[in-house]
């Protein structure tokens, strides 16, 4: 790497997202030095082919003097190489086969790796090692025609140097070693596509075209990538390494803002210091694009952001106000059905995953972004509220939760800690970063588990089928139960109004097992409960009552509390919407399994739903419970895009 020219506090402060992943902390030392703030986001991996005929074929054509002249373009291309190689020529042939041809490097990486082999290359690219410079080497050490030439390939063919060489006369022979991949973790690239597309950033340092190709493929999966063109173009200055780099950016329809003389990442990042007052995008980058260097850094909701969240289909029905499609959301949008979930969960366990915000952040909001829904839910679990009163939770693979202390006499319940919400804190952390990175128009529902259904797990220390001895609890001490129920109703309206002061925009109460109970011990050891939790929200905020198997309690819940009663698959919409009475809105409420058939019948009972709805202002569409495990993303995502269509029609 050249060392570049560096101008103390050039970049004043100015955020930079930078793209390179094995050379990210040298790119991350030149913006710093330069008085910048990189924000790192490495978009590219290379990957050995798993596979590789044709370095197997080079390696045999090497052994048979079949080659004049091998060219290695990259060290670490030539170390691949190397080992592609290894099944026809060991270390010590494959050293005497390199000796019987002249060798070429762009550069001093392959130099390097050439005289680890204890070899000498005969030609060499000098600065700022381009395909053009090595290209003019080679021409300057004698004419090619004729000559048999083996290209080690990086990532994707060098296509000009290849076609120079052909015209000159040269027979060439491409040998791949390794292909582009986007990171195993896209959680930092897929931060840094929302801030650019927010104006959250100054500046991007390009290295490489396939960072441009992977940054608007990334965008595409997260339905972003005219909002990504249109920052790059009006917004955030776009800083090029080179010729290859700026046709990748203008491919994408964006030109690039800075190039800096000599294609090498130091020279780049010091044009960017020099010259980027000079480029801002309509003389004005904002506050936001300068500071800290957090790729999810919370952000507070303008007041046009809220009229647009407030305007939006979703909170239009939450009202039963009329709105042009009926929105759709899905519980446990955000879970192992995804594969990018299951990448996550298979490096880091459950209730980790809940207590680190950024995750958290990252997993609700690309779930949201993947399947195009009307609303995002928070990522968290009901069980947390439970560890600040005292509670011993741990998440067992294979188990599901499990309560090491759980509540079996009134003395266990007057042991119970006061609770404090800032335990969950990390909860309210993750409500800022969502709100900060999801699309202004997008809301957020945060959520909590009903006092009924925590008091179960409590008891039962973990799930159960009949609740047998939760019920037991209830029957033989009601007034440790209710004692029990003021705790956990107290907790829950505490946590709740927590996450709507943080930015969540409506709030779900699920109270799954609820439907367990017989109509008269609802009324009597849950309702009231419920009502005093209800009237403890806030009342500009809309709150979802949702249960299971709660067809002979419908009525009840609407006087429990809640603007919106969500519906399980075991009731007719219509019906259980003319027993709710016009005064609620409604959510629901398709079996979850019929997103594991195909996708006519998906749409088939989807119909059905819209059907029984008949246009009334105030259906939220959903599952009548969470997304199984086993659904194919290409069902759910049918479902939500054909919601909007049959909907809006």
């Amino acid at each position: 790497m050249v060392q570049a020219e560096t101008t103390a506090g050039g970049l004043a402060g100015l955020r930079v997202a930078v793209f390179e992943s094995r050379m990210a902390g040298a790119m991350a030392e030149l913006v710093g030095r330069q008085g910048g703030v990189p924000v790192p986001a490495g978009a590219l991996r290379e990957e050995p082919l798993s596979e590789n005929p044709d370095a197997l074929a080079f390696a045999r054509g090497l052994r048979a003097g079949r080659f004049d002249d091998v060219i290695l373009l990259t060290g670490v291309g030539a170390r691949y190489l190397a080992e592609a190689v290894a099944a026809e020529l060991g270390p010590v042939e494959w050293i005497e086969a390199l000796r019987g041809v002249r060798l070429i490097v762009r550069g001093p990486k392959p130099q390097a790796v050439v005289r680890d082999w204890g070899l000498t290359p005969a030609v060499v690219a000098p600065e700022p090692n381009t395909w053009r410079e090595l290209l003019a080497a080679i021409d300057a050490a004698g004419s090619v025609a004729g000559r048999r030439i083996a290209i080690q390939e990086y990532g994707q063919p060098p296509t000009e140097l290849i076609e120079a060489l052909t015209a000159r006369g040269a027979v060439v022979t491409r040998v791949p070693v390794y292909r582009w991949a986007l990171p195993d973790d896209l959680i930092a690239l897929r931060q840094v596509v929302r801030m650019i597309c927010k104006e959250r950033l100054g500046a991007v340092a390009l290295t490489s075209a396939q960072q441009v190709v992977h940054l608007f493929e990334i965008a595409r999966s997260m339905r972003l990538e005219s909002e990504l063109r249109r920052a790059l173009r009006e917004a955030v200055i776009v800083a090029s390494v080179g010729p290859t780099t700026s046709e990748a950016l203008r491919a994408a329809g964006v030109e690039p803002d800075l190039v800096p003389d000599h294609p090498k990442m130091g020279h780049l990042v010091a044009t960017l210091g020099r010259g980027w007052r000079q480029v801002q995008k309509a003389g004005r980058l904002g506050p936001a694009a300068f500071g800290a260097s957090s790729p999810a850094e919370p952000t507070r909701a303008a007041p046009a952001q809220s009229d647009r969240l407030r305007e939006s289909p979703f909170l239009r029905a939450c009202r039963r106000e009329p709105s042009g499609v009926t929105p759709i959301w899905l519980m446990r949008q955000a879970g192992r059905y995804m594969p990018e979930y299951r990448a996550l969960r298979a490096r880091v366990g459950f209730l980790e995953l809940c207590r680190t915000p950024e995750l958290a952040a990252e997993v609700t909001i690309s779930a949201a972004e993947q399947l195009g829904v009307d609303a995002a839910i928070l990522f968290a679990d009901i069980l947390l509220i439970l560890e600040p009163l005292g509670f011993d939770l741990e998440f067992s693979r294979g188990e599901g939760p499990v309560i090491h202390n759980p509540v079996r006499t009134a003395a266990d319940v007057d042991r119970l800690r006061p609770f404090d919400v800032e335990a969950l804190g990390f909860v309210l952390d993750a409500v800022r970063l969502i709100r900060g990175g999801l699309r202004a128009d997008l809301p957020l529902i945060g959520f909590a588990g009903a006092p009924f259904t925590l008091a179960c797990y409590a008891i039962e220390g973990g799930g159960s089928r009949h609740y047998d001895r939760a019920k037991a609890f209830m029957y033989r001490d009601p007034g440790a139960w209710h004692a029990l129920m003021e705790r956990l109703t107290d907790a829950t309206a505490a946590y709740l109004t927590a996450q709507a002061e943080a930015g969540a925009q409506a709030l779900q109460l699920f109270d799954s097992w609820v439907g367990t109970l017989a109509p008269a011990d609802y009324r009597d050891y849950v309702q009231p409960h419920l009502c005093r939790l209800f009237a403890r929200l806030p009342q500009t905020v809309p709150a979802i009552h949702f249960g299971t198997g709660t067809g002979s309690l419908l009525e009840l819940q609407r006087d429990a509390g809640g603007q919106v009663i969500g519906l399980d698959w075991r009731v007719d919409l219509d019906n259980a919407w003319d027993r709710l009475g016009p005064d609620v809105a409604v959510q629901g409420n398709l079996d979850p399994a019929v997103l594991l058939g195909p996708v006519e019948t998906v749409r088939a009972q989807a119909d059905r739903i819209l059907q029984q709805a008949a246009d009334r202002p105030g259906h939220i569409f959903n599952l009548g419970h969470g997304i199984l495990p086993g659904t194919p993303v290409d069902r759910v995502r049918a479902l939500v895009d054909y919601v909007h269509e049959a909907s809006s029609r």
